[in-house]
């Protein structure tokens, strides 16, 4: 199977029992847009009952990663010219190919190696096998830019250990390969420099049987993750009730990553932290991925209709550069004690599912 002339950013084809998608845009270390989204879904779609593929393999081309995000220049553009409509089927298409990996009858391996960000956590974070590598980087950075972790991040991070799930989502910090595995957002650690074994493996060696099984023959033990020495002063600062709590305590804490924790939140959307705080509490009580994607389209479409520190998180971060945006309000100060609740009861039309 091959992909179609308009879709030459997604490489689609088979080898043996093996689909293998992989995402062909390295220049912008394989940022999605629509088109692409189109074609993964196709071919997950055409592969589903086709009984000559046994396994799906999701990567990147390029060394520098996976997938770095959405195409957020795109929903700029559509979110300034009033394209409302065409950013929702953005991102419904794409919650929609999120929910279709989470679901998927047979086996899908994805390789988060190097730069595995926002929309590539939504290719990777919710496949059967997620592995990592030395190079891995992975992280819900969407407060950065005065937005919500979404594809189903709130998912991830409300099953993280502890209170580590608000601590990566409302700051946006990366997570090494080991801090992927501790969190819950990948299985194995395969060093990169034998990826490409385990895609030969994956594609024709018939023993072990099982996908699983053959990882293992690559898998080894990591470095071990840091945060479990970071655990208390996390949990007892992201435990607090509001985002403002939240800085009090890490102030209060004494300790340099804790100031340095609270230094990063001030810098940081208010609203949007509020609003992720928020999202990640009520997908820690949901029941499955497709739920907490259908939290996460309220809140994206609240923001799109409703408020402007997306546009302006963009607009500072990545159309013009400057690095100084003007959020509203501009403090965590500022913000009302129920500052997500409006974006969690909002009703977006059409629904998402």
């Amino acid at each position: 199977m091959t992909a179609s002339p308009e879709a030459s950013r997604v490489l689609v084809r088979t080898e043996n029992s093996l689909g293998r998608i992989t995402l062909d845009r390295p220049e912008a270390i394989n940022a999605l847009d629509v088109g692409m989204i189109r074609d993964i879904t196709a071919a997950l779609d055409a592969w589903r009952d086709d009984s000559d593929i046994q396994t799906v393999l999701i990567d990147g081309a390029g060394e520098r990663g996976l997938c770095a995000g959405g195409d957020v220049r795109a929903l700029y553009e559509m979110v300034t010219a009033g394209r409302a409509a065409e950013a929702a089927e953005f991102f419904r298409a794409e919650y929609a190919m999120n929910a279709a990996i989470a679901e998927y009858p047979k086996p899908i391996v994805a390789f988060a190696d190097g730069i595995t960000m926002g929309g590539g956590i939504g290719l990777a974070g919710h496949a059967a096998i997620r592995i990592v590598t030395e190079r891995s980087r992975l992280a819900m950075p969407e407060t950065r830019i005065g937005f919500t972790p979404d594809v189903g991040g709130t998912w991830l991070l409300g099953r993280a250990p502890g209170r580590l799930g608000e601590y990566f989502g409302l700051t946006g910090a990366h997570m090494s390969g080991a801090d992927a595995i501790h969190n819950g957002f990948a299985d194995y650690f395969v060093p990169s420099e034998r990826l490409d074994a385990l895609r030969e493996a994956l594609a024709y060696r018939a023993d072990p049987g099982s996908p699983s099984e053959l990882v293992l023959l690559f898998d080894e033990t990591p470095e071990p993750s840091a945060l479990p020495a970071s655990q208390g002063w996390i949990d007892e600062a992201f435990s607090a009730p509001t985002v403002g709590e939240i800085v009090e305590r890490l102030r209060a804490a004494g300790i340099p990553d804790a100031a340095a924790a609270a230094d990063a939140l001030e810098e940081l959307a208010p609203t949007g932290l509020a609003v992720t705080l928020d999202a990640v509490r009520e997908a820690r009580m949901m029941s499955g991925v497709r739920e907490a994607l259908a939290g996460e389209y309220r809140r994206v479409m609240w923001f799109i209709l409703n408020h402007p520190d997306l546009v302006e998180g963009i607009r500072a971060q990545v159309v013009d550069k400057d690095r100084q945006p003007k959020w509203q309000p501009a403090t965590v100060a500022e913000l009302p004690d129920d500052a997500g609740a409006g974006a969690r009861a909002f009703v977006p039309q059409p629904a998402l599912f």
